[in-house]
């Protein structure tokens, strides 16, 4: 085929498949059809799954994407879009309906990009963890529709605020260089959540994420971490201050278009910054610099897990009309893909022990930047990263620790390996028998030095 005609000919196939697909707004019941539809045509990539159920007993449902549905394979990373966390902020469900429904087709017409990212990547798809606070929502409609009405759950409680608070752990109880990476929950944390957060909770524990979005409405920007800032809110006066991981240039850079920026400058018009009243440079912004917000998703999955997350307010309109469902996909459409691209990049690799068993849980440090990830079950592990040369430390109990230096590319992630050795604890030698219990205690003082009983106690 001629090179010229390419492009019009992949123009014409995408206008086809957007025509196939229903610009609508789904109910519950529609949502979870529209899910299974996708798996009955696509069986062989997909799985849906339940994390559990609201409160009013419906189900959290995840479509899976995978060359391998269900199971994790090493070195490929897991990634996540989580939408309609809000019950009244719709448009994320219904975008993530329409990429499953994409994903799907574009995969059976043979694309080699969505090919290649669905075998490269495990993907899971929640189009909506509010589906309670949605049908309070619906009812109304997006003509009458209130601003709050349908945006908490069922027991009337903002989900987006219900995440237990790491963040005041590491500013207060270490202050700025306390721990900020895998940060243990509260003895009493499941009492202080809503189902709904429980099951997510649960879920991303049980996953090694890498990467994440969750999709909001009300504003038009792409908000990167940290969501609560350092200082605290006074009375009427609330302080916003920028208050920056130490991942901010990963979060932020364009060099590559980095996360946020990947989804600004790939949407129709998020990257201009002037959106729904208010003026973002690039179109995103550090969500503490814009309002700080407590107990939030987006931190919570940087403190206490291993994936970056991001959240992304996508319109003006909270509930848009279904007339504009249309635009808005396309105005999505790249961008949605384009950020499923990111979770390959930085460096990735198993850490194994002499035998070539996997270590799981091994601690993978860069440096200068102090926050750390760990390996999964079978030892992989994924960091992301910008272009540039790092210094890499692989450490476990156990173990002793391996530092390479390596060079991040703008492509594919660097593969780095470790091979960790086993840390040999001397035993103190074996007392000879003694006739008296004078040379007993002489020899006893003799034989276990300092040294050696401190490596006992290790």
């Amino acid at each position: 085929m001629a090179r010229w005609l390419r492009p019009l000919v992949g123009a014409l196939l995408l206008l086809e498949v957007a025509a196939a697909l229903s610009f609508l707004h789904h109910r519950y019941e529609e949502m979870v059809q529209a899910l299974f539809r996708v798996q009955s045509q696509c069986p062989y990539v997909t799985r849906i799954y339940s994390i559990g159920r609201s409160v009013e007993g419906r189900h959290l449902y995840v479509l899976e994407f995978s060359d391998y549905p269900g199971i994790h394979e090493p070195l490929e990373p897991e990634f996540k879009y989580v939408g309609n966390m809000h019950g009244n902020e719709v448009l994320g469900r219904e975008l993530l309906l329409q990429l499953s429904e994409f994903l799907c087709e574009e995969y059976r017409r043979g694309n080699e990009r969505i090919t290649r990212l669905i075998h490269d990547t495990r993907i899971h798809i929640m189009p909506s963890m509010n589906p309670d606070g949605y049908e309070v929502a619906a009812k109304q409609g997006p003509d009458s529709n209130g601003y709050l009405t349908g945006r908490n759950n069922a027991n009337g409680v903002d989900l987006n605020r219900n995440f237990p608070d790491l963040n005041t752990f590491m500013y207060y109880s270490g202050e700025i260089s306390g721990p900020n990476h895998h940060i243990p929950l509260p003895d009493n944390w499941k009492s202080q959540v809503e189902p709904e957060t429980l099951a997510v909770i649960q879920w991303i524990s049980s996953y090694n994420f890498v990467l994440s979005a969750n999709l909001h409405g009300g504003a038009v920007v792409a908000n990167y971490p940290y969501d609560k800032s350092q200082d605290q809110r006074f009375r009427s006066h609330r302080r916003t201050v920028n208050t920056p991981t130490p991942d901010d240039k990963l979060f932020q850079k364009v060099s590559t278009a980095q996360l946020a920026k990947t989804y600004s400058y790939a949407h129709g018009w998020m990257y201009r910054g002037w959106n729904c009243g208010d003026y973002f440079a690039d179109g995103i912004t550090n969500g503490a610099s814009w309002y700080s917000l407590s107990k939030g998703m987006q931190d919570f999955n940087y403190l206490y897990t291993n994936c970056f997350e991001i959240t992304l307010e996508l319109s003006c309109d909270k509930f848009p009309p279904e007339e504009d469902l249309e635009r808005q996909w396309m105005a999505n459409r790249e961008a949605l893909v384009a950020f499923i691209e990111e979770v390959h990049q930085g460096i990735k690799g198993m850490v194994s022990d002499e035998n070539n068993n996997g270590i799981a849980g091994a601690v993978i440090s860069v440096q200068g930047i102090s926050h750390d990830i760990t390996s999964g079950d079978m030892g992989d592990y994924f960091r992301l990263l910008l272009p540039g040369t790092y210094t890499v430390t692989a450490s476990a109990e156990g173990y002793q620790p391996q530092t390479v230096t390596t060079t991040v590319g703008p492509a594919a992630p660097s593969l780095v390996h470790f091979q960790l050795k086993q840390d040999v604890v001397r035993k103190p030698p074996e007392r000879k028998a003694s006739g008296t219990r004078t040379n007993n205690k002489a020899l006893q003082k003799k034989v276990v030095p300092r040294a050696t009983r401190r490596g006992t106690q290790r």
